[in-house]
This record gives C-alpha cells, structure tokens and sequence, in this order.
C-alpha cells in the first residue's frame, strides 16, 4: 500500500490512494481555506471505516440481518503539541430485525481486537472505548 500526497498551495495537498484523490487541508487559522478535511479527521474515517466493513462482514457471515450500521467516531486531543488522541470512542449504532445482542457484541469486539489494522496501529496508545447501540437500545 503506499500514496502520493502532493501540495498544491496554501496548505492544501491532495492525496493519490487506489486511483482516488482526497483533497487535505489545515485550519484556516494556520494558512488552511478549507479546500478538504484535516489529515487527522481522516485519521477517524479510517478507524470508523475499517471497523464497520469488519463488523459488516462478520455479522453477515453470523448471517444477522443489518438494515442500518453507521459508526460514529469522536476523539478527544492533546492541548499542547504533538496534538495526538487523548482518547478516542467508536459508537456502532446498529438496526436490524431479530438481531442476537451478543452477535453484534462478539461481532464488534473481533473487529477492535483481531482484523481492524486501524484499530490495531492506534491502540494500545490512544486509549479507544466502544459503544454498542441496537434498534435504538444502547448495551
């Protein structure tokens, strides 16, 4: 895997990964003009993304019917430079009729501990907690 991320002005860059371009740029209080997300939201969409697919996956393959998944994911940030993650919490909220509670738990916890390669390279550095919510119920 590799990408080319090149600068175009200001604090833009736009990166090249998979035949896609991602437009990247900073706050405007450092030169940004909001020409795309900052690299470290991207950082978020990654964790947020590798673990849906995983859990998407592993619960068909549990052949659980997902009507809706959406992951959402906040993080808290150091006050002071390097500004890495403090901490960072992952909310699966999950629909779908009939679905087994611990299936989706079981489901959840393989992603964060065996097959996300985000969640992997993140933790046990930023400390990641997890919140499960099904048909509206949070566990």
């Amino acid at each position: 895997m590799n990408t080319r991320i090149t600068w175009k002005q200001g604090m833009a860059f736009d990166a090249e990964l998979d035949g896609f371009t991602i437009a990247m740029d900073a706050d405007e209080k450092v030169g940004g003009q909001g020409r795309g997300p900052k690299p470290k939201g991207l950082t978020l969409v990654s964790l947020g993304g590798c673990t849906g697919m995983d859990v998407i996956a592993i619960l068909r393959k549990m052949r659980q019917e997902v009507t809706r998944l959406e992951v959402v994911v906040d993080s808290t940030l150091a006050a002071e430079h390097p500004k890495k993650f403090d901490s960072i919490t992952i909310r699966y909220e999950i629909d779908g009729d009939a679905l087994d509670h611990e299936k989706v738990k079981r489901a959840v916890e393989l992603s964060e501990t065996r097959y996300c390669g985000v969640n992997a390279s993140l933790a046990p550095g930023v400390p990641i907690r997890t919140v499960i919510v099904i048909n509206g119920e949070q566990l």
